[in-house]
């Protein structure tokens, strides 16, 4: 048995996993902007006036790392526009106004699957992304050398709190990511199959080991409960016993991390030939009348999510795209539902009030807590000294802002927050020392120049 990296319990707090999703009403209207995944924005393929269909393209990638993007409604495009997203920045968005008919675009079929290729073309196509929040386009990570592959890991951790949409992926939808799951041994090769799950959701153990019971490459994993289980780098080494070395990518470490409800779509997709176009998300936190999981088109906004489970009954003081622990606080409720967004959660002034930070007592919690054994009290001092090489020294970078350092804390102290300060001033400097250096060479160069012209 491999050692586990450390972590914390979390109250789980999974009031939602129990009941089917319910499908909301088709809204009235999608915001749907064209980066909702890790990479290069999505290039729009519709104009305003042009009417769309379920199913139907209406963004294709914009490289090699990027998605394409489908409507979740039968409408009219009302307009493309610069919306606000929840990093701050403002992106091109496709406003679609719905007729309320779902009628499906005629182009839905099937993808033809014969080859590797074709495989990864139809990952690419379905508009698969890391569906538990990452949002890294899936195709990407399928498109390696399979001589350095000999594991996928299934993500069905879920550990964050309140979160169970995959959780419900993975009781109503199994048979979908076992369809996904069988493509990929047939054409990617691969011989290991973990699915990993935390042991508080037993029946999802239960059901997949039934389901692959007669497949000698898969095998269900049950996993502690422990806060950051779903972590990329912490699931590869509490499964396979791997360390992912720093700056590089789980394909070094011999593995693909794949979420349960991205395998989903891909199993659903080839099936039906229905890309992405609508996402099972948890709607819970404090300030929300009737918790549960909600089924609604991407696009969605956000107020109508909330107004179809019962809106409030408190006044939502902060509203988070995903888990507590690592969610981003949303700027409106006019935001809308994404690709990669697993829960919309809603708290009450009490619950959403940061405590005031006192000094450190310097009790080595933090360290303790780091899945990656980082220093947060160090690094912190780093950053209020504004010492780069001290950061870098400090492994700063390597952080995966899970927050636990924060969350043991008895000071209260905001050090996730801190760590992303300081992987900001690390990545600011880089920027300067380059820009720096490359006008050194193009002074150089012009040099150079004018003094080979002198000689002329």
């Amino acid at each position: 048995m491999v050692k586990r990296m450390n972590g914390v319990h979390v109250p789980h707090y999974k009031n939602t996993a129990d009941c089917a999703p319910n499908r909301m009403p088709v809204p009235a209207q999608l915001v749907i902007p064209m980066a909702m995944h890790i990479g290069a924005k999505a290039n729009p393929v519709v104009k305003p006036g042009d009417t769309v269909k379920v199913g139907q393209l209406i963004a294709e990638a914009g490289g090699f790392v990027s998605a394409p993007i489908y409507s979740g409604v039968s409408g009219t495009v009302k307009k493309i526009e610069d919306v606000l997203v929840a990093s701050g920045q403002k992106v091109p968005a496709v406003i679609i106004e719905s007729d309320g008919q779902q009628e499906v675009y005629e182009g839905v079929k099937p993808p033809e699957v014969t080859d590797l290729e074709s495989f990864i073309n139809a990952v690419r196509d379905s508009g698969s992304v890391g569906l538990g929040g990452a949002g890294f386009p899936t195709s990407v990570k399928l498109k390696c050398d399979l001589d350095k592959i000999d594991a996928v890991i299934v993500n069905g951790a879920e550990c964050e709190p309140f979160i169970t949409s995959d959780t419900r992926t993975m009781l109503d939808r199994a048979d979908e990511v076992y369809d996904a799951l069988k493509l990929i041994e047939k054409y990617m090769l691969v011989k290991k199959i973990i699915i990993g799950i935390e042991d508080n959701k037993p029946e999802c153990i239960e059901n997949f080991r039934n389901l692959c019971k007669d497949d000698p490459a898969v095998t269900v994993q049950a996993l502690p409960s422990s806060y950051p289980q779903g972590g990329e780098k912490v699931l590869i080494f509490n499964t396979i016993g791997r360390i992912v070395p720093e700056g590089k990518l789980p394909l070094d470490a011999g593995a693909i991390v794949l979420n349960c409800t991205t395998l989903a779509t891909i199993g659903r997709y080839v099936k039906t030939g229905m890309p992405l176009v609508e996402k099972c998300v948890t709607v819970d936190g404090s300030a929300v009348a009737n918790p549960q999981n909600v089924i609604a088109p991407i696009g969605t906004p956000l107020k109508d999510i909330f107004e179809f489970t019962g809106g409030f009954k408190e006044d939502p003081y902060k509203v988070l795209y995903g888990g507590p622990m690592m969610g981003l606080a949303v700027p409106s409720l006019d935001s809308p539902l994404l690709k990669n967004t697993n829960a919309v959660l809603a708290f009450n002034q009490k619950d959403a009030t940061p405590p005031e930070p006192t000094p450190c007592i310097k009790c080595g919690r933090c360290i303790a807590a780091c899945p990656l054994q980082l220093m947060p009290a160090e690094i912190q001092i780093a950053l209020n000294k504004g010492d780069v090489e001290d950061l870098k020294a400090l492994k700063v970078n390597l952080c995966m802002e899970c927050g636990c350092c924060t969350f043991v804390c008895p000071a209260k102290r905001p050090l996730g927050q801190n760590h992303k300060l300081g992987k900001a001033m690390v990545m600011k400097a880089k920027q300067e020392a380059d820009a720096k250096a490359k006008a050194e060479a193009e002074k150089k160069a012009a040099a150079e120049a004018a003094a080979k012209e002198k000689e002329v």
